[in-house]
């Protein structure tokens, strides 16, 4: 029983495990499902806000792996009518083995349903980070390049938890750079840019901040997410006016020969990004979204499973 709460709970060769495991799942998923890894098990997937992708991939993800599901929505739990996340863990924790929660909440709460041992518990994003996007976002690129070591990323938008998780991860792998294109003010958090910069010095590779957008020719990557995330609001009511250069276009585009382009999804054409770019040839989010299934079995598997159990792919 393991949890992951950050993608800083790993050590490199649990990331990369993780990885692959994710690309493997994705190349045979039948072979997996028919070892039913987490059968027998019982997994809570609880959302308090809003999910398409990840809330069906780790309850289909459960599933598939031969887990029973049970599924709680933000006013099914009596955290809801003031009952503590300490006494909801410890009742949960007798009942379930596993428990994937979205909060959008503080890193506090979840470190609090975690603080047992006998139920995994699984960041589905928190304020600050999320950390299975990260997961999935290396699967699909391992999947497209055939590896994550020496590839160059550019991401385009806001420090939001998508980027905290992916600057926390890709400077792991050897030889990897990446680039924040980020409005000021809206960048990484100042701690995390000081993890990530020891990240990857210690792996030879690349984190560098842009609060314009400053090009970066040789980039694989091009990546960006919704401008509004899910769970956060913006003090500042004219921020869409310095997120305007921050579109990602078929100009923009252009400027990055051969790189292709990856979205977490959802998306706002004419936002963040124009849809000729999310729908054009280049654009592989939607490959991105199905790995989000991929990547959630890796994750439970690697929870729950038992070493035995653990199938080929």
């Amino acid at each position: 029983m393991r949890h992951l709460l950050s993608i800083s709970d790993l050590d490199n060769d649990e990331l990369r495990q993780l990885v692959d495991r994710g690309a493997a799942i994705a190349r045979n998923r039948s072979a997996v499902e028919a070892t039913r890894p987490l059968a027998g098990r019982v997994v809570g997937v609880y959302f308090r806000k809003t999910s398409t992708r990840t809330r069906t991939a780790f309850s289909a993800g459960a599933l598939r792996l031969g887990a029973s599901l049970i599924s709680y929505g933000p006013a099914d739990l009596q955290e809801n009518t003031g009952e503590t996340a300490a006494d909801t863990a410890r009742v949960l924790s007798g009942m379930l083995d596993g428990f994937v929660a979205r909060t959008s909440g503080t890193e506090t709460e979840l470190a609090t349903f975690a603080a047992q041992d006998r139920m995994a518990v699984v960041n589905a994003m928190s304020a600050r980070e999320h950390p299975t996007q990260a997961l999935t976002d290396l699967t699909t690129i391992a999947q497209h390049f055939g590896r994550v070591d020496g590839v160059t990323v550019r991401y385009i938008g806001e420090g939001n938890n998508t980027a905290v998780a992916l600057a926390l991860a890709l400077p792991r792998f050897p030889g990897t750079t990446l680039h924040l294109n980020t409005p000021a003010g809206y960048g990484l958090p100042p701690d995390v840019v000081e993890e990530a910069m020891v990240l990857a010095k210690r792996s030879g590779s690349t984190l560098v901040e842009h609060h314009d957008m400053t090009p970066c020719q040789d980039a694989d990557v091009v990546y960006t997410t919704r401008w509004q995330t899910t769970g956060t609001n913006k003090p500042d009511p004219d921020w869409r006016t310095r997120f305007e250069p921050f579109r990602i276009d078929a100009r923009v585009l252009a400027g990055q020969p051969g790189a292709i382009f990856m979205h977490d999804l959802p998306a706002h054409r004419g936002e963040e990004v124009t849809g000729d770019v999310l729908d054009g040839p280049a654009s592989i989010a939607f490959d991105q979204a199905d790995n989000k299934l991929h990547s959630a079995m890796a994750v439970l598997e690697w929870c729950l499973a038992p070493a035995d159990r653990t199938g080929p792919a």
